[in-house]
């Protein structure tokens, strides 16, 4: 009910709604109204009451909440059901939870702050409360075990768009997991998976964002920005994480219907590096030489030194740094 509430409230922002419209339109009490407003005034949301005129709400806190996400939705499954903890370890820990006890596919599970936020290759992920957004959600697709890894370079395209629809600023991908601005990392995307020997039982897609932190610490320097620090001003977390889940659904079932060759276009569009000397570092091997896109498979093609063109399925990029 809260969520319809602070929904109805943010489609009127411009006017006045009387409680007995509130009441008519939720189909509850004006005393179970006054109690919803009560709690969101309570959050931080300021709303007018004037006699003979009614509610408008004049300011919205840059909080993550579970009603204020819901009333911003512009989905059909993404983000439905949403869980929201003021701080866990890590979202992708609870999803694998709240996966394995059966929750739907398009579960979201968002956090405040991470203690122990979780990126590619057992890195932590710097998570500091109230100042980014540090979301799993729960996917369960029709998939071979193999093409798993594709959600991630699906997922970049959709929050790269995200970020651009909402702040007009313009991330790009760093291959495989990270979106960078100004060659730092604002972002990056972590996919785990939940499988039988013959089939995918769901997969986990973290996403983390920084958004509102005007400092990182001195050590991240120069690897890591924020939406802040790349703009100036703060950007709507609500809003952004919204726009996320709305491009993320479209283009997770684009790729379901179509594969990535699809997608593949619009994601070397956006990456960073493609046709740029590189070098790739991977467990067994490291790579010099062109960067020539992705497979349909996601797989980054690199003309080496010697002519030869190499397919490597994961590792660090480094690029050459010129005056671009």
């Amino acid at each position: 009910m809260k969520a319809k509430l602070l929904q109805l409230l943010l489609t009127m922002s411009d006017s006045y709604i009387s409680g007995q419209a509130i009441s008519e339109q939720l189909g509850c009490s004006r005393t179970a109204i006054w109690k919803h407003i009560d709690a969101l005034r309570k959050e931080g949301y300021k709303i007018e009451a004037v006699q003979n005129k009614g509610y408008r709400l004049v300011f919205t806190p840059n909080l993550l909440t579970d009603h204020s996400i819901q009333a911003t939705l512009a989905t059909e499954r993404f983000g439905k059901k949403v869980i929201v903890r003021d701080e866990v370890t890590s979202t992708q820990e609870l999803a694998h939870q709240f996966a394995q006890e059966g929750n739907e596919e398009g579960t979201i599970i968002v956090a405040e702050q991470q203690t122990a936020g979780k990126g590619r290759l057992g890195r932590k992920w710097y998570s500091p409360k109230g100042t980014g957004i540090w979301m799993s959600i729960i996917l369960r697709p029709s998939l071979a075990i193999q093409e798993a890894p594709q959600l991630t370079l699906v997922a970049a395209v959709a929050v790269v768009r995200a970020i651009k629809n909402v702040t007009g600023i313009e991330a790009s991908i760093k291959w495989p997991n990270d979106l960078l601005i100004n060659d730092r990392k604002v972002a990056g995307i972590l996919t785990e998976m939940q499988a039988d020997p013959d089939r995918i039982q769901s997969i986990i897609l973290g996403i983390g964002m920084n958004v509102l932190q005007e400092e990182v610490p001195e050590e991240l320097e120069e690897i890591a920005t924020s939406l802040w620090k790349e703009k100036g001003v703060q950007v709507d977390r609500t809003a952004l994480l919204a726009e996320i889940l709305k491009e993320l659904e479209w283009f997770y079932d684009t790729f379901l219907q179509s594969g990535l060759q699809f997608i593949k276009p619009m994601w070397e569009a956006h990456a960073r590096g493609m046709g740029e000397r590189i070098t790739a570092r991977g467990v067994n091997e490291t790579v010099t030489g062109t960067a020539l896109g992705i497979t349909d498979q996601g797989v980054l093609r690199i003309l080496d030194d010697k002519g030869n063109e190499r397919e490597v399925y994961s590792g660090d990029l480094d690029f050459f740094h010129t005056d671009r």
